[in-house]
């Protein structure tokens, strides 16, 4: 009767003429990715986990890969087997002991990953010398408009893969397994550091820092740390044009009508600013470099849009006045509407 194939050489992603090498490398890849230390509580990894490590094991030793390769997913027992379409005549592949990479010889456990993935280990010491570089870490930080108008320095923790105390990294100790980091010569830790935001970064920047990332395996050079900067909303500016600010200035109806000189709220302080008489609602006045700075030198602009305020609750003078200006005036606002 035919059982349900299982392709170990697409579980690898790897044809089935492959070398040892390219076995080994695609393994590599794929370990790397789906470790259970890498992946913390995450069942459907570390199944997959499982099966590669159980495709390799069988890929990576000539022996049993050739019984795989005659006999399919049934090669252990030897029995009867019906392979899929194709398989028949496929050859045998090259095959390399790994042994010659290792500095041993015989059948590697598959799922010991960090010695078929890293080289055997002897009383904590590499063997290999294979070593990879620890992956980037990326996380946000949230700056005030402020904070990234003048720069900062902030505090920030965040959790990191960090090299084993107890075995120094190397997976082993006294000749076993490490009992702290399971081989692994890596554990998670909680690290907190000063960054030094400089002034002028804008929403979205990247800020890295170099080392700062998990831990290489085995002791190759960490990865980096990337901050994402995240300006928090403002409540008085607001970024426009990437680069600018823009705030909105309420203003008497008499201002508006006779002009005035009124302050005007910066990041570095109030300014002083000329209200044209006839001003009207919704102009937007410029106040050249009075903005944010920028990261190449200098300031950008600060945009003022106008808003006419009326005052809620009039005295009677302030009634009176608005009256007799009614019957004084012949401005007609909506005379524009009768032009179009």
């Amino acid at each position: 009767m035919a059982i349900k194939f299982k392709d170990y050489y697409e579980i690898l992603g790897v044809p089935r003429t492959a070398t040892g090498e390219e076995i080994r490398r695609e393994y590599r890849k794929l370990a790397r990715k789906y470790h259970p230390d890498v992946n913390p509580g995450d069942k459907s990894a570390e199944e997959k986990f499982k099966e590669i490590n159980e495709a390799y094991e069988v890929l990576s030793d000539r022996e049993k890969r050739a019984k795989y390769d005659e006999l399919g997913p049934n090669w252990r027992a030897g029995a009867d087997f019906t392979p899929p379409p194709g398989w028949e005549g496929a050859g045998q592949p090259e095959y390399r002991d790994f042994g010659e990479f290792f500095g041993g010889s015989g059948a590697h456990n598959g799922y010991d990953f960090f010695e078929g993935l890293f080289g055997r280990r002897s009383g904590g010491r590499e063997e290999s010398g294979f070593q990879s570089r620890g992956a980037n870490i990326e996380a946000e930080i949230g700056l005030t408009l402020e904070e990234a108008h003048h720069g900062v320095t902030k505090r920030i923790s965040f959790q990191t893969t960090q090299p084993c105390a107890t075995c120094g990294g190397a997976g082993a100790k006294d000749g076993k397994t490490c009992p702290t980091c399971n081989g692994s010569g890596l554990v998670r830790r909680s690290k907190a550091l000063d960054v030094n935001i400089p002034a002028g970064v804008r929403n979205g920047s990247i800020i890295r820092l170099a080392g700062e990332g998990e831990a290489g395996i085995p002791g190759g050079p960490p990865g980096d740390l990337l901050l994402r900067v995240r300006i928090e909303p403002h409540s008085l500016f607001r970024i426009v044009d990437e680069d600018n600010l823009e705030f909105e200035l309420p203003i008497a109806p008499w201002e508006a009508a006779l002009g005035a000189k009124v302050r005007v709220p910066t990041l570095d302080g109030s300014v002083e600013m000329t209200i044209r008489a006839g001003t009207q609602g919704g102009q937007r006045l410029r106040l050249r470099e009075k903005g944010v700075n920028r990261r190449a030198g200098g300031l950008s602009d600060l945009y003022v849009r106008i808003r006419i305020v009326i005052p809620p609750n009039l005295t009677a003078r302030e009634k009176e006045l608005f009256e007799k200006l009614a019957a004084e005036s012949r401005f007609d606002a909506r005379e524009l509407l009768s032009r179009q």
